[in-house]
């Protein structure tokens, strides 16, 4: 298998991208454009399902593997494999809950994509991480806009 599976596996997707600084709070935006590009060739190569794996505990409660999986294969079948890639913004926000999981902080990454069908222009690819209260940053959502 994969180490990178094994690590989606084993719930700790991004510290094998980050390294130590993965537990911590404050990361490099070069880390996380870094892991965000990881997860998104995840999906390029098929492998949502793995991803969803490892994603974190609020994610997997909020949408089942099924639909999320259902959810990238009906977004990305419509527009082809992509054909470049760019990253555009890194943002980060502090989310107030009542629900633990969901509380905390995200980063996300918006990367201007080229897609084979899409021939009209770009699309924005976002990618999302959470860090967990154990203190180590995983992927959280993906989505097309």
């Amino acid at each position: 298998m994969n180490p990178m599976i094994r690590l989606l596996l084993a719930a700790t997707l991004l510290w094998s991208w980050l390294g130590p600084a993965a537990a911590q709070e404050v990361v490099e935006a070069s880390d996380m454009v870094r892991g965000g590009m990881q997860a998104i060739e995840m999906i390029d190569q098929g492998k949502a399902g793995e991803l969803w794996d490892g994603a974190a505990p609020a994610t997997r409660k909020r949408v089942t593997r099924a639909d999320f999986l259902g959810q990238v294969a009906r977004s990305r079948a419509q527009i082809g494999v992509p054909q470049m890639r760019t990253w555009v913004s890194v943002n980060r926000q502090v989310v107030a809950a009542q629900d633990g999981d969901t509380a905390g902080q995200y980063v996300s990454i918006e990367y201007e994509t080229r897609f084979a069908s899409k021939s009209d222009g770009t699309v924005r690819e976002l990618v999302s991480f959470h860090l967990d209260q154990d203190r180590v940053w995983r992927f959280s959502g993906y989505a097309l806009k």
